[in-house]
């Protein structure tokens, strides 16, 4: 199953069903059950038209996602509109901002599995919604290690993004790829999937040794850039190492700092020594993998609250304010709990 979100900017109601009907054929093709796929419509319906009417238009992304063997649909609905300092208010039903009868977001709330919400007075809203084929699913707990989201979408126009992601898990620990194929479509997109392929099947532990495992391996693509993020729980530490620009930043708290990956392009040319970055694995870090797809030039204080915040409400926080819309986008953001 596809890992890319299809994205659709709304500005115009005459939009609304013909998106409410694609993510409706969506819900029956992944088995849901047509009360199911109706309530998805509810939830669909209520987003949209909130962008219309509150914030002037904004972003809808959608996918459809295997979790824990359950097929569901994960959409994120992003505006710039004034926002709101209040959540927890705005969340009842039957309150409506602009003091008309409706039920608001508490209908969200109450039709999904999973529905987050994050707004600044000024700044826009971000929304997340969970819509699994099971209404009442209960959602797994979290266990030890890393609770992650990822935001990947095409470059404008392309149907294959030439950006890609994957997390390998080992009792020993994780491990992160983020990666870029150079250019965007088909042969962007052949190059990342190569190295996916390869990064899932390496025996080596070490990310400097799977990035020259890919490296030597691709030489017949397109070539890409990448960074691995590996973690070992008996020493707890972070291991990193990177080829070409895919930003990596680990937050500890208010601190943070980014890690500077080597130059080249892995396939074609990469330096003779590739060493790793060693650092102390803490619980509540946030590590933050982005493609140059989306801006650098972020700080997640800059934001009131949200490093206390869901992996998912975070990664689209930072899309909606730093994606460049010229490129295929990737964010993969990891809380350590």
């Amino acid at each position: 199953m596809d890992n890319t979100f299809s994205t659709y900017k709304i500005d115009d109601r005459s939009l609304i069903a013909f998106i409410k009907r694609e993510i409706h054929n969506l819900a029956l093709q992944l088995g849901f059950t047509p009360h199911r796929a109706a309530e998805t419509d509810i939830i669909v319906a209520e987003l949209t038209s909130n962008l219309i009417k509150y914030a002037n238009g904004g972003e809808l992304l959608y996918r459809a996602h295997l979790e824990n063997g359950y097929n569901e649909i994960e959409i994120y609905c992003l505006d710039k509109g004034v926002g709101f300092e209040n959540v927890a208010k705005i969340m009842n039903d039957g309150y409506s901002s602009s003091n008309t009868l409706g039920h608001g977001l508490g209908s969200i709330k109450r039709l999904s599995n999973d529905f987050q919400i994050y707004s600044m007075k000024n700044w826009g809203c971000v929304q997340y919604v969970r819509i699994c084929e099971k209404p009442n699913l209960e959602l797994p707990a979290l266990q030890t290690g890393i609770s992650h989201a990822a935001i990947a979408v095409n470059y404008p126009g392309e149907k294959i993004c030439g950006d890609g992601y994957h997390i390998k898990y080992s009792t020993r620990g994780f491990q992160i790829f983020v990666g870029d194929g150079l250019g965007h479509g088909e042969s962007a997109g052949e190059a990342i999937q190569a190295a996916i392929k390869i990064f899932k099947q390496s025996a080596e532990t070490e990310p400097s040794a799977i990035l020259r495992d890919i490296h030597s391996r691709v030489k017949k693509t397109r070539g890409l850039v990448g960074t691995i993020a590996s973690v070992d729980y008996k020493s707890e530490t972070w291991n990193i190492c990177g080829i070409g620009n895919i930003n990596t930043r680990i937050y500890n708290g208010l601190e943070n700092k980014t890690y500077t990956p080597y130059n080249g392009i892995i396939g074609h040319n990469i330096p003779r020594t590739l060493n790793s970055t060693i650092v102390p694995y803490k619980r509540h870090q946030i590590i933050v993998m982005h493609s140059d797809g989306l801006r650098t030039r972020w700080n997640l204080n800059d934001m009131t609250s949200i490093l206390k915040q869901s992996s998912s409400i975070i990664a689209s926080a930072l899309f909606k304010e730093n994606v460049r819309g010229t490129d295929d986008a990737t964010i993969l953001v990891g809380k350590i709990n």
